[in-house]
C-alpha cells in the first residue's frame, strides 16, 4: 500500500475531527465548564461514531472505484461540490447568539457517542473528505486497502483528540476562539474549498476520458 494513501486517510480523519461543527461547539462548552477529563470522556464516546462513519465512507469510496473506476470520478465530482457548498457557507457565516454549555454533563462519553452516531452529516462529510483527500491515489484502491486506511483513520481520529483535549483546558484558546469564532469557521471554509477544488481537478480526467461509443 502506498504510504501515501496513509497518510491521507489520517489526515482526512484528523481534520475530520478537528473541523469546528455541532460536536466540536460541544465538546468546547463541555470543557469549559467541566475540565479537560470531561472533554475526553465526550471524545472517547464520539470516537465510535467517528469510526462507524469512516467505515462506511471508505466501503462507499473503495466499492465505487473497484465495481466501476469512472464511479469513483463521479463520486469525486459529487463530493468535490458537496465541499464547495460547505465551504462556501463557513466562508459566509455571520455571527450567531452564544449558545454555550451552561449545565452539568453527567456522563461526557454517553453524550458524545450519541453525537458521534446521530450526527447527519457525519457520512457525507467523511465520504467527501476522504474522498478529496485518496483522489490522487485513486488507482491503488480495492479492498485490501480497507484495514490500512480504516487503522491509519483510527490514528488520525486519535491524534486529533489529543489535540483538542489538551486545547481545551487552555484558557487563553478557549476564549480565543469564542472570541474569534467566526473568522475560525471561516478559515476552515476556505479550507474545504481548497480540498473541494483538489477533488474535483482530480476527477475530471476520469471524466473527460469517458465517451459513448
Amino acid at each position: 500500500m502506498e504510504i501515501s494513501m496513509l497518510i491521507g486517510a489520517m489526515v482526512a480523519a484528523a481534520i475530520y475531527t478537528l473541523t469546528p461543527g455541532p460536536a466540536f461547539l460541544a465538546m468546547l462548552g463541555i470543557g469549559a465548564a467541566q475540565g479537560r477529563g470531561a472533554s475526553a470522556g465526550f471524545l472517547f464516546g464520539h470516537f465510535a461514531g467517528d469510526m462507524m462513519w469512516a467505515s462506511l465512507a471508505l466501503v462507499a469510496i473503495i466499492g465505487s472505484r473497484v465495481l466501476n473506476p469512472m464511479m469513483f470520478d463521479i463520486l469525486a465530482m459529487i463530493c468535490g461540490v458537496y465541499l464547495f457548498w460547505l465551504g462556501v457557507r463557513a466562508v459566509m457565516a455571520k455571527r450567531r447568539i452564544d449558545g454555550s454549555v451552561d449545565i452539568i454533563v453527567k456522563r461526557p462519553w454517553r453524550r458524545g457517542f450519541i453525537f458521534g452516531i446521530t450526527n447527519p452529516k457525519g457520512y457525507p462529510v467523511a465520504v467527501a473528505m476522504f474522498t478529496a483527500l485518496l483522489a490522487k491515489d485513486a488507482a491503488f484502491l480495492d479492498w485490501s486497502s480497507m484495514t490500512g486506511l480504516l487503522s491509519a483513520a483510527a490514528v488520525g481520529f486519535l491524534l486529533a483528540d489529543m489535540i483538542l483535549i489538551w486545547v481545551v483546558g487552555l484558557g487563553v484558546l478557549r476564549r480565543f476562539y469564542q472570541r474569534h469564532e467566526i473568522w475560525i469557521v471561516r478559515a476552515t471554509g476556505v479550507l474545504f474549498i481548497g480540498f473541494a477544488i483538489q477533488a474535483i481537478m482530480s476527477s475530471l480526467p476520469g471524466l473527460a476520458g469517458w465517451r459513448r461509443p
